[in-house]
């Protein structure tokens, strides 16, 4: 097994765990697993730089309503302590009770670019979560 191959299956086990966690509307475990200066670059707004702004982020909007991601890794390429994952995603959301007026649930597909980093303890974790939208915005008109 290569080492690409090796850092892939744990990439896919990590992202497995990512899901669960956000469909559970746990956000502590899901920023457990970014880097301290990780920055997060969600499609239309501004990056969440750092484990606690992606923590606080995902703490209020889970409490907008329900979240369902699917990561699906097509590649990664690993050297030493790096590597950088290519994949597909989808996203659905689902407008909870909390959610702010005019809130509408929704879904998005599109690609992403994430870069990793194992850690000192050996661990590996986001330093980069780049998503790309393959949905168009809406109409202005």
């Amino acid at each position: 097994m290569s080492e690409s191959d090796a850092v892939r299956k744990t990439i896919e086990e990590h992202n497995a765990n990512i899901c669960k966690w956000y469909a559970a509307g746990d956000a502590d475990r899901v920023s457990q697993m970014f880097a301290e200066d990780c920055w997060q670059m969600p499609p239309n707004a501004e990056p969440l730089v750092g484990r606690d702004a992606v923590r606080d982020f995902w703490k209020r909007a889970m409490q907008w309503g329900k979240w369902v991601f699917t990561l699906d890794t097509e590649d990664v390429v690993a050297s030493g302590s790096v590597a950088v994952e290519r994949g597909r995603y989808t996203v659905s959301f689902s407008a909870g009770p909390l959610a702010a007026p005019g809130m509408k649930s929704s879904e998005d597909k599109g690609h992403y670019v994430v870069m990793w980093r194992r850690g000192r303890d050996g661990q590996w974790c986001i330093v980069w979560d780049a998503p790309v939208s393959t949905v168009s915005l809406p109409s202005s008109r």
